[in-house]
């Protein structure tokens, strides 16, 4: 059940280029890094700390809540801030005037350009469309699941799609020698660059969006290559995963063994995926938000022992034991960059209050209810007993195939009203410009991943239900 109206924020590659450039060398990247120089791009990076440049970081402190909900961003040059998630109808149904301006976004002097389409007015005229900025092209390719609850979003940009897709193809095949050549045609079809696009569209520069572009092609090579598709085994997974984790966590031990343990890295695909892609995304992330996504990344690696454990012991998990370790084994450390993606910063004492730990946890859960959905074909054609949510529910609850599959598109419904409404209730409850970007960033992801699964035809195919 798409709701009406494309998803917020999708940006337009002429109208951000002129405004940030194009690959983080035009006038106004400054201003949206926090004065931190272009991110990295081109031949492999040495290995180590010393090869990053230190940036002292001073993080602002939380604005005060007021008793009265000003607009955000009013005034002049007011904070790059956008709209939130939205509620879900029942969270709305009586109208609350401060929620409605702070998910109008910024106003005033010197807002305009922080927004990539055309806002409405506070007054009741129809939006008008800006000379630069194209009118959203429709969604292409692919079936949404009927029923399923989504937005829509316009087709990302083709330009950035074209000029991430080529980087990432470069980083992958020679920097990390990733992807042999017989994969080529999966990597391909994987449609990466059209991925993170349609998920960050409020990336000032390519060079913003190939940090989340490299960070989910290492998590992909991982699980391929560990868990899954490439001669991945629940066999010793641990073992794998845990020294796979040190190139994001690095190890602090003896000089006899230090450069074992780097040289370790280099060993083989995964390794080498995760180095390099922490490594750029290191020269971009504050200290906490570097930290953030190690802890989120330990999270999805606890999850993908969960499931070898099962498939170990041949173990059907209880439905809700199967949601518990799809909170883990899920999409959470990709929307949790966004901020480091978009250049700037949530706090990490705005970042872990509970109010927003939720908002980020129901996303994850969602988007991967999603994945489970648009994947059932494909995970029932692959050897041996995949477990998904629809595969779960019929075992455990003696449904058929079709009934457990719509009561799995009725729990990732719960879960998107549920995201919903928590994210419009912290955008009201603490109307930090930072929160209202960070969720409203969030929303946007949630909204992109969809868009990806439903168009992605060379990957996912919908089973034969209505």
């Amino acid at each position: 059940m798409p709701v009406p109206g494309p998803s917020p924020a999708q940006s337009s590659l002429p109208a951000a280029a002129a405004r940030f450039g194009t690959h983080g060398h035009g006038r106004g990247t400054d201003a949206v890094t926090g004065g931190k120089p272009a991110l990295p791009t081109g031949p492999a990076l040495p290995f180590g700390p010393a090869a990053r440049p230190f940036h002292p970081v001073s993080a602002p402190a939380p604005a005060p809540v007021p008793e009265a909900l000003p607009v955000p961003g009013e005034g002049p040059g007011g904070d790059a801030v956008a709209e939130p998630a939205r509620a879900t109808a029942a969270a709305t149904a009586t109208p609350n005037p401060a929620l409605e301006r702070i998910m109008r976004g910024p106003s005033g002097v010197g807002t305009e350009g922080l927004f990539f389409t055309p806002r409405q007015a506070p007054s009741a005229a129809p939006p008008a469309t800006a000379p630069d900025v194209p009118a959203p092209r429709p969604a292409a390719g692919g079936r949404p699941i009927p029923g399923l609850y989504h937005h829509p979003v316009p087709e990302p940009d083709p330009a950035r799609v074209e000029e991430v897709s080529r980087r990432i193809k470069r980083w992958a095949v020679d920097e990390v020698e990733a992807y042999p050549p017989e994969w080529e045609d999966q990597f391909d079809g994987f449609s990466v660059g059209r991925y993170m696009v349609a998920c960050h569209p409020d990336a000032p520069t390519v060079d913003h969006l190939m940090i989340a572009t490299r960070l989910m092609v290492a998590e992909n090579v991982v699980d391929d290559c560990y868990c899954e598709d490439h001669g991945g085994s629940p066999v010793g997974l641990g073992g794998r995963l845990l020294l796979a984790h040190t190139a994001l966590d690095p190890v602090h031990t003896t000089a006899e063994y230090q450069s074992e343990w780097a040289q370790s890295l280099l060993s083989d695909a995964p390794r080498r995926s995760y180095r390099s892609a922490m490594e750029y995304f290191t020269r971009a992330a504050t200290p906490s938000q570097a930290d953030r996504y190690r802890h989120d990344m330990a999270r999805l690696h606890m999850g993908y022992l969960a499931e070898a454990a099962w498939a170990e012991t041949k173990y059907v998990p209880e439905v809700s034991e199967y949601l518990a370790m799809r909170q883990f084994n899920n999409f959470r450390p990709c929307p949790t960059i966004t901020d480091t993606v978009g250049g700037y910063e949530l706090p990490a004492d705005l970042h872990a209050m509970p109010a927003m730990q939720r908002v980020i946890a129901l996303a994850g859960n969602a988007t991967t209810i999603s994945n489970d959905l648009y994947s059932y074909t494909k995970e029932l054609d692959s050897p041996g007993l995949h477990l998904n949510l629809p595969v779960v529910i019929a075992a455990r609850e003696g449904l058929s195939d079709k009934e457990a599959y719509l009561k799995a598109v009725e729990i990732h419904n719960d879960l998107m009203h549920a995201f919903e409404a928590a994210a419009a209730e912290l955008a009201v409850s603490c109307p930090d410009p930072r929160v209202v970007r960070f969720l409203r960033g969030v929303a946007v992801w949630v909204d992109g991943n969809h868009y990806w699964h439903q168009s992605n035809t060379y990957r996912y195919s919908l089973p034969d239900f209505w």
